[in-house]
């Protein structure tokens, strides 16, 4: 530990966090051979490899991912001792979340502007994507899904939510509306791609009536809901998600009512670290004060 300079820190937490000498460099207002230098000589007194490099930038080695945890807990205790008791001003860098497909694209997406006020040196990425078969690690530090998460996480029960059917008011006028459940199958339906279905939540059909089957077929929520807009059938659809457009009308809603759970996985290594349990925090809280509809007859999410 010969030599160590705890002002290198700062740089190799900027690196770090954007994976680039030159990203690193135009934060901190320095020359790209500044930060590289700054780096070696943190690894040489530590005597051990914190990156590896590549074509496609810097990316941590265990050690360094090692560091990185201890140095952002360093970095937050002495911005708090500079800028007093605003902890939220003193948490910096950048914090991933991947989520489900509707929860990221339709419910926290438009209220991550909260957040990001209180936080105003952390950078969020958020990762809506439609197949979260395991979350690994380096993916996302915080992942919400339709189901908890393996051994290695930390998982939370966010909210519940719930799913019913819903068609264009033009189709319903044009095709007419189920009386029954009998009555589905006359019609058209919209739904996920069968194969590509990669968890047992997503398989509403069977659901409302065995046998079920999508003549329309999208990977992603997005798909589903612009394709019943367009009068191309019936789909079952979140509430949360459908109570937004006003050309939607429940089908069945007395009959017909699903429910589902988002959760929070994080793993424990994670939750230590401050800018991760900040965003933690704030979903959790914001699904306890923003809670999901759980039928179709419910208030409208805003």
């Amino acid at each position: 530990m010969a030599g160590f300079d705890w002002n290198d820190l700062k740089f190799f937490l900027e690196v770090a966090r954007v994976g680039t000498l030159s990203g690193a460099a135009r934060i901190l207002l320095a020359d790209h051979a500044t930060v590289s230098r700054r780096i070696t000589a943190l690894e040489q007194a530590l005597g051990r490899s914190l990156f590896q490099r590549g074509t496609n930038g810097y990316a941590l080695t265990a050690a360094g991912e090692d560091l990185l945890l201890h140095a952002e807990q360093m970095e937050v205790l002495a911005l708090r001792s500079s800028a007093g008791s605003d902890v939220g001003s003193a948490i910096g860098g950048v914090v991933r979340i991947v989520t489900a497909d509707g929860f990221g694209n339709f419910y926290l997406a438009e209220r991550l502007a909260s957040f990001a006020q209180t936080n105003p040196r952390l950078s969020v990425q958020l990762v809506p994507i439609q197949q979260i078969q395991s979350q690994n690690q380096r993916d996302g530090d915080i992942g919400v899904t339709l189901t908890p998460g393996g051994p290695r996480f930390v998982a939370e029960r966010l909210a519940d939510y719930g799913l019913g059917l819903y068609a264009s008011k033009s189709y319903l006028h044009e095709h007419g509306t189920p009386e029954a459940r009998a009555a589905l199958s006359k019609h058209r339906f919209i739904g996920y791609i069968e194969d590509l279905l990669f968890s047992r939540e997503l398989d509403y059909l069977d659901e409302v009536s065995p046998g079920l089957r999508a003549q329309l077929q999208f990977s992603s929520l997005l798909g589903q809901v612009e394709a019943t807009l367009g009068n191309a059938g019936i789909c079952v659809l979140p509430h949360f998600i459908a109570s937004r457009y006003p050309a939607l009308a429940p089908v069945l809603p007395d009959e017909v009512n699903i429910l589902r759970s988002y959760w929070m996985n994080v793993t424990p290594e994670a939750l230590r670290v401050p800018r991760v349990r900040a965003l933690a925090d704030f979903v959790r809280s914001l699904c306890q004060t923003t809670p999901f509809p759980l039928s179709a007859a419910a208030k409208v999410l805003r």
